[in-house]
This record gives structure tokens, C-alpha cells and sequence, in this order.
């Protein structure tokens, strides 16, 4: 069996919490619930677009230390508490996973805080991309 390896992106909450941002065994790479916060500043935009658009991005930002990309996506959970809030962020969804096209799931129910309105967890396979 290949190491595991933890990856972390500097949050606060994988500490105080006790989880890693992604877990990485051989070619399988699962990336935690990721939320719109910029982790640099600790601070999350107001709507649910922007939210997205940091939550691809702080996912791609732990794909690239364990050698990945989003083009390798091959499972994704959406979870998004209101649900006016999905359609909104299709375009933004497409723009980072129209290569990969993964198998996809949603869910309707409420955040760790009001302030989340987005929540997207990937499941990788390294070498998977078209």
C-alpha cells in the first residue's frame, strides 16, 4: 500500500479541528469540504459567485501540491444552503470542471456558519484526465 500523505492548506480550521485539506494514497486524492474562505486573509465575499470561484480555487491550490489538477476531477459533492444559490454558480462550475466532467451530487442543508453558501468536497484520480 502506497504512504499517505496529508496536505494542509493553512487553514485554521484543519488545526483547531484536526483534518487535512486533502489526503493523497498513491493515485487517489481526496480533497475536504472546501468553502469560499481566501485562506491568506481569512475572509469569505458575500456572495455565493465569488465563494465559488475561491472554493475552485483553494481546491486546485492542494491538487497542485499533491501533483493533480481540477482535469482530473472525478467525483464532486456540491452542498449549497439556499437553493436560489446553485444556478447562480454553473458557470463559474463549468469554467473549472468542463474538462473533467465528473460525477456530480447535490445537497440542499446548512453550513457550519451563515455566512458559507457553498461547500464543495472532489474525490481525484491522478492520470484520469482526457
Amino acid at each position: 500500500m502506497p504512504p499517505r500523505r496529508l496536505i494542509s492548506s493553512g487553514s485554521k480550521f484543519e488545526d483547531q479541528i484536526g483534518y487535512s485539506r486533502a489526503v493523497v494514497v498513491g493515485d487517489d486524492i481526496w480533497v475536504s469540504g472546501t468553502t469560499g474562505y481566501d485562506y491568506a486573509t481569512m475572509t469569505i465575499r458575500p456572495d455565493v459567485v465569488s465563494q465559488c470561484d475561491q472554493v475552485f480555487r483553494n481546491i486546485a491550490a492542494a491538487l497542485e501540491q499533491a501533483g493533480a489538477s481540477l482535469d482530473e476531477v472525478v467525483r464532486v459533492l456540491f452542498i449549497v444552503p439556499d437553493p436560489k444559490d446553485w444556478e447562480p454558480c454553473w458557470p463559474v462550475i463549468k469554467k473549472y470542471l468542463g474538462r473533467a466532467r465528473p460525477a456530480s451530487t447535490l445537497i440542499h442543508t446548512a453550513l457550519m456558519s451563515p455566512e458559507m453558501k457553498i461547500e464543495i468536497e472532489v474525490t481525484v484520480r491522478r492520470g484520469s484526465a482526457a
